[in-house]
C-alpha cells in the first residue's frame, strides 16, 4: 500500500508532496482510497461534503466504528502526515481479518477532504462542513490563490457543491472515531515510545495582517520618505517569536504576499499570515494580543495601516475521557498479554501507553463535539513534520498497525 501511494501527488523538484484539495493529485488519491476498499470488499461512497468513507458493515445500523485519517497535504508536505492513518487504517483491517474475528459493529475506514487547508487557507473544511463547523455560506467565500472558490473547484473535480452542509445523521450513526497519526514532534522520541495516546488539541488559529503602505522607487526613494509596509512586517514576526517565548507557546509567520512584488520597487501591500498556538486559551490570547499590539505600534511608527483578521479560529480540544482511557486499557492489556512491551509494541521502557497533548490541528478534533474521538500518535524520530523530511521507522508504523487493530477489536468486535 505504501509504494502504491507514495507517488501520487509528489514533486520530482522538492520531493515533497503538492496535495491539494479538488486537484488532479487530489483525484489519484482518492482513486487509490477507492480501489484499497474495494480490493477489501468494502462499500465506499462519498458523502455531500467530498469526504470518502469505506463500509464494513450496514453504515445506517448505527455505533459504528470509524477510524482513518487525511490524504491530502501541506505545500511540499512530508509522506506521513495523514497517509499514515489511512494506510494503517486498511492494514488494522487487514490484521483483524486474519485474526478472524466476527464484528458486531460496522466499521469505516474515512478519508477526509481538505484536511491541511492547502488551497483555500482553512483547515478541515471536509470535517468542518460535516460537523457544522463551517457554514456553506462561509465555504462559498474561500477562494485559492489564483481565485478560485471552493464551489468552483469541486465542480470542476465532478463534484456538487450545492450539496454540502452540515451532516447530522451521519454523525448520529458513529459510535466513536478513532484517528492514527504520526506524531508531529520528539515527545516519543524523548521517552522511547513507539505509541502514544493524544489528550488534548491546544486551541490554536490564523490571523491575516495587512500592512498598506505606499509603492516608490527602490532607487530614488528617500529612506526618510518611505512608507515602507516590509519594515512593519518583519518587525511583526519579531515580535511574534518574542510573544510566544514569553507565554511558552508557538508563533509563525509562515506565508506571505507582497505587492507589486518587484525587486525594485517599494511594496504598497505587506499581507503575512500569523499561526499561533497555546497549551491554553490564556496564553494564547496573550500571544496574539501581544503580537497584534506590536504590530500597531510599529505600524503608527512607519506611516502603515494596518488591518487584522482572524480567519479561523479551533478553541482546546479536550478528547473524549472515557475514549481515552479505555485506549490506555486496551493498549495496556495488549502489552501485558502479548509481553509486546518495548521498540515494537504498543508500549515502551515505562510499560505504559504514554498520554501526551499536541499543537496539532485535527479532523478528530474537528469532530470531538460531536461524536466520542481518540487519537493514537506513531513515533516521529527527528520530530520533523509538514516537510519531506518527515519520518516513522517501520518497526514503529507497524507497532501503531497493531495498536489500532487491538482498539478497533476491542470496541467494534465486543
Amino acid at each position: 500500500m505504501w509504494r502504491s501511494l507514495r507517488p501520487l501527488g509528489r514533486s520530482a523538484a522538492s520531493g515533497g508532496y503538492r496535495r491539494y484539495a479538488w486537484t488532479d493529485a487530489d483525484a489519484d488519491c482518492r482513486l487509490w482510497f477507492r480501489m484499497q476498499a474495494e480490493a477489501r470488499r468494502l462499500d465506499v461512497e462519498t458523502d455531500r461534503n467530498g469526504n470518502q468513507w469505506a463500509w464494513l458493515g450496514d453504515p445506517t445500523a448505527g455505533g459504528a466504528v470509524v477510524t482513518g485519517s487525511h490524504l491530502d497535504s501541506v505545500p511540499d508536505g512530508g509522506a506521513f502526515d495523514g497517509p499514515l492513518g489511512v494506510v494503517s487504517s486498511f492494514a488494522a483491517l487487514d490484521e483483524l481479518r486474519a485474526r478472524g474475528v466476527s464484528f458486531k459493529r460496522p466499521l469505516a475506514i474515512v478519508n477526509f477532504g481538505d484536511e491541511e487547508g492547502a488551497r483555500f487557507g482553512l483547515a478541515c473544511v471536509g470535517s468542518r462542513l460535516t460537523a457544522g463547523r463551517l457554514t456553506k455560506e462561509q465555504a462559498y467565500e474561500l477562494r485559492d490563490g489564483d481565485g478560485i472558490s471552493l464551489p468552483q473547484a469541486m465542480e470542476a473535480a465532478g463534484y456538487d457543491p450545492d450539496a454540502i452542509g452540515p451532516d447530522p445523521e451521519r454523525l448520529a450513526r458513529i459510535g466513536a472515531f478513532v484517528e492514527l497519526h504520526v506524531e508531529q514532534g520528539r515527545a516519543l522520541d524523548l521517552s522511547g515510545d513507539p505509541i502514544g495516546i493524544a489528550s488534548s488539541i491546544w486551541p490554536h488559529g490564523r490571523w491575516r495582517y495587512d500592512f498598506a503602505g505606499e509603492a516608490n522607487h527602490a532607487g530614488t526613494t528617500r529612506l526618510v520618505d518611505r512608507r515602507d509596509p516590509m519594515l512593519t512586517y518583519a518587525e511583526t514576526v519579531l515580535a511574534a517569536r518574542r510573544e510566544a517565548e514569553l507565554a511558552g507557546a508557538v508563533a509563525t509567520f509562515g506565508k506571505i504576499a507582497v505587492e507589486p512584488n518587484g525587486v525594485n520597487a517599494i511594496p504598497s501591500l505587506v499581507r503575512g499570515w500569523l499561526d499561533a498556538r497555546a497549551a491554553d486559551q490564556g496564553a494564547l490570547d496573550a500571544v496574539v494580543a501581544g503580537v497584534e499590539t506590536a504590530a500597531r505600534d510599529y505600524a503608527d511608527r512607519h506611516g502603515i495601516d494596518l488591518t487584522v483578521v482572524r480567519e479561523s479560529f479551533t478553541p482546546v480540544v479536550d478528547f473524549s475521557h472515557a475514549l481515552r482511557d479505555e485506549l490506555s486499557r486496551i493498549l495496556g492489556d495488549a502489552a501485558a498479554t502479548t509481553g509486546t512491551s518495548g521498540p515494537s509494541g504498543p508500549s515502551g521502557p515505562s510499560g505504559k501507553v504514554p498520554v501526551l497533548g499536541t499543537g496539532a490541528g485535527h479532523d478528530a478534533g474537528i469532530l470531538s463535539e460531536s461524536i466520542p474521538t481518540a487519537m493514537l500518535f506513531v513515533r516521529n524520530p527527528t520530530g520533523v513534520s509538514h516537510s519531506p523530511a518527515e519520518f516513522a521507522a517501520e518497526d514503529d508504523c507497524l507497532a501503531g498497525v497493531r495498536a489500532l487493530a487491538d482498539v478497533l477489536e476491542e470496541l467494534a468486535c465486543r
